[in-house]
């Protein structure tokens, strides 16, 4: 299926303006797509999209198998005033989990659920940041699906766009305020460092790692990917979407894994008349 969807990509025609064509419009010009292109490499642009980001995570527990992960991460900025706008970001996992050792069960369900909140300030220069409150909030009490608490902490993002070039790393702290008592505390950090390269205006090339540290002196400690991705701009039916395919390595991991991963993605924009 996803070696299908590559070739629909490759195929499908050339992506349309998000902020000014509907399916009818001619095809864009080459600088529409490109600053496209550009707003898809900053997570806090005032792009409105739904992604769709399906993860197989390999060598999974003691007996090496394979973890699915749909992540279904819709983004919705809002513009509060001339100054500021305010990003809202939702992270919602679909997890199936296989069986981690010899007598254990496989588990499917809905994990933590991670909103964010970034008020950042209105401008026309290359450099964005933003800053505000992040949650984590259990959907399964399953022990290998969510944490079991709710947590809470600040998160910031800030990066430069250059050229061809985006630069920046996306950051968050959480601590588990309630929950079940018999689970262990969340004391977490997350850090997404990034690099993009604009190779063409519908082709782009990340390269990022989504490093996460378990506070917790019985936790994970360091868990460490290294991701490389290819992106790029075509149709999703009437809507213009961008199609990625990447892999990663995780030099750092828990002694369960995963090892490495594949990640086949589907970011779908939906317009917004100016």
């Amino acid at each position: 299926m996803l070696v299908a969807g590559l070739v629909v990509c490759v195929l499908a025609p050339d992506v349309a303006n998000a902020g000014q064509r509907t399916a009818g419009d001619a095809q864009p010009a080459a600088d529409d797509s490109e600053a496209l292109a550009k707003k898809l490499s900053n997570p806090i642009s005032d792009l409105v999209s739904v992604p769709f980001q399906f993860n197989w995570y390999q060598d999974v527990g003691l007996l090496d198998l394979s973890t699915f992960v749909l992540n279904v991460q819709p983004v919705v900025p809002l513009q509060l005033n001339s100054d500021w706008n305010l990003i809202l970001r939702i992270i919602v996992p679909f997890i199936g989990r296989p069986p981690l050792f010899n007598g254990d069960v496989s588990s499917f369900g809905i994990g933590d659920v991670t909103p964010s909140f970034f008020f950042s300030p209105r401008n026309n220069s290359g450099f964005t940041w933003g800053v505000g409150p992040v949650f984590e909030l259990p959907a399964s009490y399953q022990p290998t699906i969510g944490s079991g608490h709710t947590s809470l902490g600040p998160t910031a993002v800030a990066l430069q766009q250059t050229g061809k070039w985006t630069i920046g790393a996306l950051w968050n702290q959480v601590w588990s305020v309630a929950g079940d008592s018999r689970r262990a505390d969340v004391n977490q950090m997350f850090l997404q460092p990034f690099v993009a390269y604009q190779k063409s205006h519908t082709v782009t090339y990340t390269f990022t790692s989504e490093m996460t540290f378990d506070w917790e002196p019985q936790g994970d400690g360091w868990t460490i990917p290294l991701l490389g991705l290819i992106s790029k701009l075509n149709r999703f039916g009437p809507f213009p979407a961008s199609y990625q395919l990447g892999a990663a390595w995780f030099p750092a991991h828990p002694d369960i894994g995963p090892s490495w991963n594949i990640r086949g993605a589907v970011v779908v924009l939906l317009p917004v008349k100016q």
